[in-house]
């Protein structure tokens, strides 16, 4: 892949043809299931009446924004300035920063703007409000900015009635720059053990959003964004009343950790991670592959939930699963397969220089470890696309 001066890859805006079988470990993608999957959420939110803004982060890929678009960019929202910056050379020019700001980026959020890109960025200080209007002032750029809302705990940003909200509006405005309204995560949602967990999971979102919006109005500023979202609260929402748009990334893909909370089912996912069995040590009940956690990653997102899938779950290469085998183990580049700890199945016969996927924990996770995705023929395994990936900050 060609590097650009600054040494990071360049994706390109298109799919390219394979060239070739690959050597594992790979990453590949089923467009059919991300299809599915999309189709899915657009018709959950349409039924509510509420506009998907959906989080590239997950993908970081413009073949899969396409999908996600039908073709045509839409709004977006990132979680890099990379992406941002990537996917603005491509037409998309509706971006949602969804990270807390750090002032030194702001030279490169006035440049999007500056090409013609409606950046939003987001932060949930004075002293991130101070820089912001301090930019707008020196460059006549008025930078629109989302107060982040803290609904459960579970990172950054204010309480819903945070006082400081207002001050963080005022100082915004009173600099040039725009205070556009509230953004919330429901990271929280990710522990969910029920769908009643999940159902008021989304509820106490939405209502922490609406009563911080509420505040800002109420102080005379008009917070016409009021912005909500995770993958579990998208899909468990009963009722977005109040709320402007939803965000979402993980759901193009899917991933156990999802299907162990009950947002997907295993046969959702969309991404693998295909490696070859090198070797066995029978005496420990081990299938040895070339796939470490350089290739899969080292989430053990499960390992709290009432079922744990190791590092990930074991499936042919035509798609359905080995019964009760998991990734297990791993170092950098070895992966150890293994029984599933109390399960009467046996270990398969699995001979050297055979290919199996690896279904991920965390699809971000793993996709982060890859420069691109590979698209299969379903009925010949052969290589028919490669979708690249973006890197970097």
């Amino acid at each position: 892949m060609p590097l650009t001066s600054d040494t990071r890859p360049a994706p390109a805006g298109e799919a390219r043809p394979a060239e070739g079988q690959p050597e594992t470990p790979f990453l590949v993608v089923d467009p059919e299931r991300v299809g599915r999957n999309i189709a899915r959420l657009r018709s959950r939110l349409a039924g509510l009446g509420t506009p998907l803004r959906p989080h590239v982060k997950t993908a970081k890929s413009l073949a899969v924004a396409r999908l996600l678009f039908d073709g045509e960019p839409g709004p977006i929202t990132v979680s890099t300035l990379r992406e941002a910056e990537v996917f603005a050379a491509q037409g998309y020019t509706d971006i949602l920063y969804a990270v807390g700001l750090a002032p030194q980026k702001l030279d490169r959020v006035v440049a999007l703007h500056r090409a013609g890109v409606y950046l939003q960025v987001l932060l949930d200080s004075v002293a991130q409000a101070e820089a912001v209007a301090a930019v707008s002032t020196r460059t006549g750029v008025r930078v629109p900015a989302l107060i982040e809302i803290d609904c459960d705990g579970h990172r950054a940003g204010l309480r819903p009635d945070d006082p400081t909200a207002v001050r963080i509006a005022e100082t915004l405005e009173r600099g040039g720059a725009e205070a556009r309204g509230v953004l919330l995560h429901a990271g929280g949602s990710y522990h969910s053990r029920s769908r009643a967990e999940l159902v008021a999971a989304a509820e106490n979102e939405r209502a922490a959003a609406v009563r911080a919006a509420a505040g800002l109005r109420a102080a005379g500023f008009a917070a016409p964004v009021v912005s909500v979202g995770s993958t579990p609260t998208a899909h468990f929402a009963a009722d977005l009343t109040g709320v402007t748009e939803v965000r979402a990334g993980n759901f193009v893909f899917f991933d156990l950790v999802m299907a162990g909370i009950g947002v997907c089912t295993v046969d959702d996912l969309a991404m693998s991670v295909v490696v070859t069995v090198i070797g066995h040590q029978p005496e420990k009940g081990w299938i040895v592959t070339d796939g470490g956690w350089m290739a899969t990653s080292r989430d053990r997102g499960t390992s709290a939930q009432p079922v744990d899938q190791g590092y990930g779950l074991v499936a042919r290469l035509d798609g359905p699963l080995y019964p009760d085998l998991l990734m297990t183990d791993a170092s950098q580049e070895h992966g150890i397969l293994t029984v599933r700890p109390g399960s009467p199945a046996a270990l398969p016969d699995l001979p050297v220089g055979t290919r199996v996927r690896i279904l991920p924990i965390h699809a971000c996770a793993t996709a982060a470890q890859h420069d691109e995705y590979l698209v299969l023929d379903p009925a010949t395994g052969a290589v028919t696309e490669i979708w690249p990936r973006l890197r970097g900050w």
